[in-house]
């Protein structure tokens, strides 16, 4: 049997995050982990992961609750012990700012 909790903390090492005691269901800090300003919300599935309205309210809540942190989902997809796609999930705010930062470092 997966032990979800298991490979949770082992991606947020591999991202260079910082796991949340109890990942979620504490009362201080709420998701699977922090970056930064990003409160995180991993989702690991072998095919495939479905992204739901309530799924991304839940991290936004989250986020909110984390000093007015910023929200992101990060899906991982593959076999426990095969290649892996990696996909982050961002809002269109966030996504904008970055997109500038990116142009103004790059002078795209």
């Amino acid at each position: 049997m997966t032990d979800w909790l298991a490979l949770e903390q082992a991606e947020a090492k591999r991202d260079g995050a910082r796991p949340v005691s109890n990942s979620g269901r504490g009362h201080k800090e709420k998701g699977d982990a922090r970056l930064g300003n990003f409160t995180i919300d991993y989702k690991m599935s072998a095919k495939q992961v479905t992204i739901t309205k309530k799924m991304w309210a839940k991290v936004c809540s989250d986020a909110t609750r984390n000093a007015l942190s910023d929200p992101a989902l990060k899906l991982v997809i593959g076999e426990e012990d095969g290649p892996k796609t990696r996909l982050w999930v961002i809002d269109d705010t966030m996504f904008a700012l970055m997109l500038e930062a990116y142009k103004a470092k790059y002078e795209v």
